[in-house]
């Protein structure tokens, strides 16, 4: 609800994306909990599946297309911007991968649409971190390369963006920067030696993505308290 807030403060977005774990156990209840929190929003939303989500409750809340068991993928005419979310989940664990199906999938997708400038959106960063922690818990080194070949075929993708690790990071990938947003609920400490996941107060936060004179710039915004 704070975030929702600090976004209504920098005025009405034309979409939102949410970049996974709209949920904790998948249920029914909760997909109800965030469809209410973000309608103030007053724009389209559009969601990616995280390892926490259940991709046919998801699918089913939010209208997404394909069926029960398949990866949640699609793409969305955003107006000066051209949306494509490729579902890097695994069902049941956390570490994410991307299949040959998948790949093979958003490959098709990014050539459908050559000249539109656009943004691949996912859970799983396609980077490494520096944290064994976190890297554990990414997308395999396979396919990530995998991964960096169909974004290198690809000059009009402008941005990769993911979640999952509750920081904000930056990286490329195929000379394509990518993007990692704080999360709205709780951050992770940055440890280069940590065996284990640690949690830090810093502040939740969100990313604001604007076109100008047809380039896309992304920034980072603090969620602020709600008083």
């Amino acid at each position: 609800a704070a975030a929702v807030e600090s976004v209504r403060a920098l005025g009405r977005p034309d979409a939102v994306l949410v970049s996974g774990d709209l949920a904790d156990h998948g249920s029914d209840g909760e997909y109800d909990v965030v469809r209410e929190l973000l309608a103030p929003l007053r724009a389209p939303v559009h969601v990616v599946a995280g390892n926490h989500d259940d991709r046919g409750v998801l699918r089913r809340h939010f209208d997404l297309p394909g069926t029960d068991g398949e990866p949640v993928q699609y793409s969305s005419d955003l107006g000066s911007l051209r949306l494509v979310v490729v579902d890097t989940t695994i069902p049941g664990q956390d570490p994410g991968a991307l299949d040959s199906g998948r790949l093979e999938w958003l490959d098709a997708e990014l050539a459908a649409a050559p000249e539109v400038p656009t943004v691949v959106a996912m859970h799983h960063p396609p980077i490494l971190t520096g944290s064994r922690v976190w890297d554990d818990l990414g997308l395999p080194l396979a396919d990530r390369e995998a991964l960096r070949d169909v974004i290198g075929r690809h000059r009009q993708v402008r941005r990769v963006v993911a979640g999952h690790v509750h920081r904000t990071m930056t990286g490329e990938l195929a000379g394509t920067p990518v993007l990692t947003v704080p999360s709205t609920y709780v951050q992770a400490r940055l440890d280069f030696d940590a065996k284990e996941l640690e949690l830090t107060p810093d502040p939740a936060g969100f990313g604001v993505h604007v076109v100008v004179e047809g380039e896309l710039t992304s920034h980072v915004e603090p969620v602020v308290a709600q008083r």
